[in-house]
């Protein structure tokens, strides 16, 4: 290496030590304060002497509505806190003009009071997104529009309303007043209409009707006069026999129910039986007290036809169209025997002859047990004049008519001579002396002895 070139490395390196220096100086006399912009601290270090030459040191500008504590003019101190609070740039549409003011306010009232502008209660204020007059701008944004409210009158059905709206449509102005409108209601000039001053509204009120139909509950409203243009208005049709309750022609009241009655008609046949007839017929050659079938019976049938009518799917009523019998019954027919056969029976009292055996329920009696009173001038009398006593026998004399001899095993002959009030059909009452009377209850065999009563007297069938 030259010395020439050793002594320029040695001016270059001297250099570089005082330039570093004089820097290290520089820095080292720099103070630190706190800046504040809009409730956002940061801090910084700075040569300036004042808050002015900070803030145009660091490229900050100030509108003459912003707020800086403290003044520009305030000189530096280590440690100090500078706050800068800018003003809100906000752009409003009033009375047909609109313009930017810059504000710190932060409620849209105050800064409505701040440009001038006085508000009466009904005019509309609204912010951006925010539509409630009272709401904090930041929530709203940079924007307010005031809608000056305008006189409007309403007519409804005869009464007059006047009010003072802000509302865009006339749909809205009627709802800001609570007014509840439905469907069917005529309002002139239509809902979507923007409002303007001195605006004249029509209202015209449907009334409500309520229709029952087919299982449902109609609901609606209408302008129509009577019942049937409103069915012709839903499109209920009626067919056939259907009614509606009250009828198409009657005029709507204030809440008419209107029931639509469907009205059915079928035919219905319906079949019942005929009992067949039991016919008896007398058979000479069978015994008396057999009987045999002849023909067996079989039961008919009867049937109806009628009309039967619904209304709204239930029966109501039904009418008999015809009635006839489809199949006759069958009579059931049984013979009973009318033969008469003479048997011999022997018995303690000797051999007898009979031409019948009845089973009955034998009962016992004497004149004290019959019932009679003694003071009565019949006591101890049977139905034939006899006196009581033992072998006078009580019975029904269509079962073994009077003046028979029958033979009662353990009893003996009798004769029936008398009659009882509880004697009746397969029953007979053993009469007895009132001193040797015999309680009896039971089933036995009796059998009416010869002579055969004429056949008139004679009952063939028994129950």
């Amino acid at each position: 290496m030259t010395p020439n070139r050793i002594l320029q490395g040695a001016v270059a390196l001297a250099a570089l030590l005082l330039v570093g220096g004089l820097a290290a100086t520089y820095e080292a006399d720099a103070i630190s304060i706190t800046l504040v912009v809009d409730g956002e601290a940061r801090p910084v270090r700075t040569h300036q002497q004042t808050v002015g030459a900070l803030l145009l040191d660091i490229g900050l500008a100030l509108r003459p509505e912003d707020i800086l504590e403290p003044a520009p003019e305030t000189p530096l101190q280590p440690g100090m806190t500078v706050k800068v609070s800018r003003a809100r740039p906000v752009t409003i549409q009033a009375d047909g003009r609109t313009w930017t003011v810059w504000t710190h306010a932060t409620t849209t009232d105050r800064i409505l009071a701040e440009s001038g502008i006085s508000l009466h209660p009904a005019d509309r204020v609204i912010t951006s997104p925010c539509e409630s007059v009272a709401e904090v701008l930041a929530c709203s944004g940079d924007f307010v529009r005031v809608t000056r409210a305008v006189p409007v009158t309403l007519h409804e059905e005869g009464r007059t309303l006047s009010f003072t709206t802000a509302a865009p449509t006339v749909g809205q102005a009627l709802q800001e007043i609570g007014l509840a409108l439905y469907q069917a209601d005529r309002v002139r000039p239509d809902l979507g209409q923007p409002v303007s001053a001195g605006m004249h509204i029509y209202l015209g009120r449907s009334r409500p009707v309520t229709v029952l139909v087919d299982g449902k509950t109609v609901r609606t409203r209408t302008h129509r006069d009577r019942v049937g243009e409103v069915l012709a208005d839903l499109g209920i049709v009626l067919v056939g026999q259907d009614y509606t309750d009250p009828p198409p022609d009657t005029p709507l009241g204030e809440e008419t129910v209107v029931q639509v009655v469907r009205v059915a008609e079928a035919f219905m046949v319906q079949q019942e039986p005929i009992p067949y007839p039991v016919r008896w017929q007398a058979d000479p050659e069978l015994e008396i007290d057999h009987r045999r079938l002849i023909q067996d019976g079989a039961p008919g049938i009867r049937q109806r036809r009628w009309r039967v009518r619904y209304e709204n799917g239930a029966e109501v009523g039904r009418t008999l169209e015809d009635e006839y019998v489809a199949v006759p019954p069958t009579d059931k027919i049984i013979g009973y025997g009318t033969k008469i056969v003479i048997r011999q029976l022997e018995t303690p009292e000797g051999t007898v002859e009979y031409w019948r055996v009845i089973r009955m329920l034998a009962t016992s009696y004497s004149a004290s047990t019959a019932g009679v009173p003694k003071t009565a001038p019949y006591y101890g009398r049977t139905r034939l004049g006899l006196p009581m006593r033992k072998g006078i026998v009580a019975v029904d004399p269509r079962v073994i008519p009077l003046r028979s001899r029958v033979y009662v095993p353990g009893y003996g002959i009798g004769l029936a001579a008398d009659t009882g009030g509880a004697i009746k059909g397969r029953r007979i009452d053993l009469g007895y002396d009132d001193d040797n009377l015999i309680l009896w209850y039971r089933w036995v065999d009796v059998y009416i002895l010869t002579p055969v009563p004429p056949p008139d007297q004679i009952l063939y069938i028994l129950n």
